[in-house]
């Protein structure tokens, strides 16, 4: 179930403060850290001179937007991830998996991803992914990511048992994240 599920309206909002330029380089720092193929176009994400806003939400997720644009969101202090809008800009730059077209209405509704999806035909998982890994969720046949994810199993676990939830949806198209306006 998406992380966002149970938001609803601005309501869920708590508060928003202006993140200070030390952090600022620390999160961006993280993200090159976490995500290294970023690194070129950090710069192009997140410019020197601006203002990133740290906005915290109910169920202590965080988001970080720049000029009413959220780019990553985080669950507690757990690490920080990208959103479908940054990940269409920059396809490259995150680990993606591909799901088969019979999984796209269900991926769509926020459910988690089962490893059927992941292993058949349609589906494509990259050699070396270990458990616990932020991907970018993709379809057979569509050109941008539908969700991110966080897998619960290795893909070599995947492929080996084929059952069960591969991983937890995140965030999605259309959910409460991908709607939202600051």
């Amino acid at each position: 179930m998406s992380l966002f599920a149970k938001f609803s309206s601005k309501a869920d909002i708590k508060s928003t403060t202006p993140v200070k330029s030390s952090a600022q380089r620390n999160i961006k720092s993280r993200l090159v850290e976490t995500y290294s193929e970023l690194g070129d176009s950090i710069d192009d994400v997140i410019p020197k001179k601006s203002q990133l806003q740290h906005v915290k939400c109910e169920d202590r997720v965080s988001l970080y937007s720049l000029d009413g644009d959220v780019l990553f969101f985080q669950h507690f202090d757990e690490q920080l991830i990208p959103t479908l809008k940054l990940v269409h800009l920059y396809p490259k730059a995150f680990p993606t998996v591909r799901v088969d077209k019979g999984a796209v209405r269900f991926v769509l509704s926020g459910a988690n991803i089962m490893t059927p999806g992941l292993t058949s035909a349609g589906g494509q998982l990259p050699e070396d992914l270990p458990a616990n890994s932020i991907v970018i969720i993709a379809a057979e046949g569509k050109e941008h990511a539908l969700a991110i994810g966080k897998t619960n199993m290795s893909a070599a676990e995947m492929r080996e048992k084929n059952k069960g939830i591969a991983m937890d949806s995140l965030h999605y198209l259309g959910d409460w994240l991908w709607k939202l306006e600051l």
